[in-house]
C-alpha cells in the first residue's frame, strides 16, 4: 500500500511539472516583447519626458557653463525635480501671484537683479516656514542675521515674517555679499552656506567661481535649484503647468495702514474694531507673533488692514 501511494505521488508531481512548463511556454510564445507605447499605458495620467537643456541658462545675467558635463548633469537634476514635483511647483506658481508683485517692486527699488525673487522659493516655497536650524520667514533669516539687518525679533514681534522688511533685508544681505565676492552666483551660494565658509572653501580649493567648487550637498545644488525654479515658474507652460491668471492666489496689495505707537492689550479686539477677524489680521501681519502687543518702547508699528473685508 505504501509503495502504491509513493508511485501515485510521483506520477502526480510529474503531471504538474508538465502542466507548468507547457503554460510557461505558451506565455513565451504569446509575448511579442513590443516596447510600451503611450496608448498601452493610457491608464497612467502623464507622460514623463527628459527636459530639453539645449538653451543658455543664467542667474542675474551670469552664464551657466553648460558645456561642462558635471554642470549639465546638475542643472538637469534640478530642472527634472522641479518639473515633476507637481503639487509643490503648482503651489509655488500660485503663490508667486500673491507675493511677487511686492517682492519685485522692492528689488527694483533696491537695485537687486530680479532673478533673486526665485531665491525666496528655493528658501521657503514662499511660505512663512521655520527650518530645523531656526531660520524663519520667506527669506529664512536666522535670528542674529535678521537683527544685524535691522529686523526686530522677540516673543511678540518677529520681522523675519514681515514681507516688506524681510525682503529689503534680503536685498541688503545679497548686495553685501556681491561687494565681497563680485559675483551674484557666489552671492547666492553665500546666502545659503554663509560667506565665511564659502571664502574658506574657495581659498582651500583654489576655486574662482561657484562651478569650480566642491561644496556641501545643499549648497552644491542650491544655485542650480534657483535657476531651475526661475525656468519653471517663469515659463510654466513650457513645463506642462497651465494656469489662468485668476487661478493664482490674490496679491496682498490692497490694504490700508494703521499706525500704532502704544500697546494693544488684545489683538482679537483690535481686529474686530477694524472690521476683520483675528485670523485675517495674522495673515496680513504674520510678524505679530503673540495675541497682544505690549510695545513698552512706544515704537510706531504699521499694521495692515485689508480693504476688502471677508
Amino acid at each position: 500500500m505504501q509503495k502504491a501511494v509513493q508511485n501515485y505521488t510521483l506520477l502526480l508531481a510529474s503531471f504538474l511539472t508538465i502542466v507548468v512548463f507547457a503554460s510557461y511556454g505558451k506565455k513565451k510564445e504569446g509575448n511579442t516583447e513590443e516596447p510600451a507605447t503611450v496608448e498601452s499605458v493610457a491608464k497612467i495620467p502623464q507622460v514623463i519626458k527628459a527636459i530639453d537643456l539645449d538653451k543658455p541658462f543664467t542667474l542675474a545675467g551670469e552664464r551657466v557653463p553648460m558645456e561642462n558635463p558635471d554642470v549639465y548633469e546638475r542643472m538637469d537634476r534640478e530642472l527634472s525635480v522641479n518639473t515633476y514635483w507637481h503639487s509643490t511647483t503648482l503651489l509655488n506658481i500660485k503663490n508667486a501671484y500673491k507675493y511677487f508683485p511686492i517682492i519685485e517692486k522692492i528689488m527694483a527699488e533696491e537695485g537687486l537683479p530680479d532673478d533673486f525673487k526665485y531665491l525666496a522659493i528655493a528658501e521657503s516655497n514662499l511660505r512663512n516656514a521655520t527650518s530645523p536650524a531656526g531660520a524663519k520667514g520667506l527669506w529664512q533669516f536666522m535670528r542674529e542675521t535678521g537683527k544685524y539687518y535691522d529686523l526686530e525679533v522677540n516673543s511678540e514681534v518677529d520681522e523675519r515674517y514681515h514681507l516688506e522688511k524681510s525682503t529689503r533685508a534680503a536685498c541688503n544681505y545679497l548686495k553685501d555679499y556681491y561687494k565681497r565676492f563680485k559675483s551674484w552666483t557666489l552671492s547666492a551660494a553665500a546666502y545659503n552656506m554663509g560667506g565665511t565658509r564659502l571664502k574658506r572653501e574657495m581659498d582651500a580649493q583654489r576655486g574662482k567661481t561657484y562651478y569650480d567648487l566642491n561644496l556641501n550637498q545643499e549648497t552644491d545644488r542650491y544655485v542650480f535649484r534657483i535657476i531651475a525654479i526661475k525656468e519653471v515658474i517663469g515659463n510654466p507652460e513650457r513645463f506642462g503647468f497651465y494656469l489662468d491668471n485668476d487661478e493664482g492666489y490674490e496679491p496682498m496689495t490692497d490694504f490700508s495702514i494703521i499706525e500704532v505707537d502704544g500697546p494693544i492689550p488684545n489683538l482679537g479686539d483690535f481686529a474686530l474694531k477694524n472690521g476683520i477677524s483675528y485670523r485675517t489680521l495674522k495673515v496680513y501681519n504674520p510678524w505679530l507673533r503673540s495675541s497682544k502687543l505690549t510695545n513698552a518702547a512706544r515704537k510706531t508699528y504699521e499694521i495692515k488692514i485689508p480693504n476688502k473685508k471677508f
